[in-house]
């Protein structure tokens, strides 16, 4: 796990760059790693047909056409997952009728949350510190604003 000592900007700015290196390394390992093989589920109510087969085959293009236009019976009920990103965690919540399209989605990104340590990170910074902090932070503003 990469941590830093101090917790102050040039630290968060050391961490991430160890955090790229680390990650780096596990690219690495998973491409040593990778079996041989299709790596798409070979379901074919959820997986679309190959390209070449829609030019040859007309099953296979309405087969594809379904898919894309109709989607797929996801289960019904509720789920939620998080992802880590560089940013923090990333959460996605789904609730589904059983039906083609859920009726309840929602993307929680790890933006607005760190925008909210800003006023203890600057506590007693100078105004000039105030840019190398937000950006030790990495806010997507976009993320911030929804």
């Amino acid at each position: 796990m990469i941590v830093g000592t101090y917790g102050d900007a040039y630290d968060r700015y050391a961490v991430r760059l160890n955090e790229i290196r680390e990650s780096m390394k596990i690219v690495r390992q998973i491409l040593d790693r990778m079996p041989e093989g299709d790596y798409r589920v070979q379901d074919k109510k959820v997986t679309p047909p190959p390209r070449a087969r829609i030019d040859e085959s007309m099953e296979a293009l309405i087969h594809h056409f379904k898919i894309f236009t109709e989607g797929f019976k996801v289960p019904e009920g509720e789920s939620y997952v998080g992802i880590e990103s560089p940013r923090g965690e990333i959460g996605c919540y789904i609730a589904s009728d059983g039906s083609p399209t859920p009726y309840r989605m929602h993307m929680r990104a790890p933006s607005f949350a760190n925008i909210q340590c800003l006023p203890h990170m600057m506590r007693h910074g100078l105004i000039a510190d105030a840019v190398a902090i937000i950006s030790s932070v990495d806010p997507v503003l976009g993320d911030v604003d929804r």
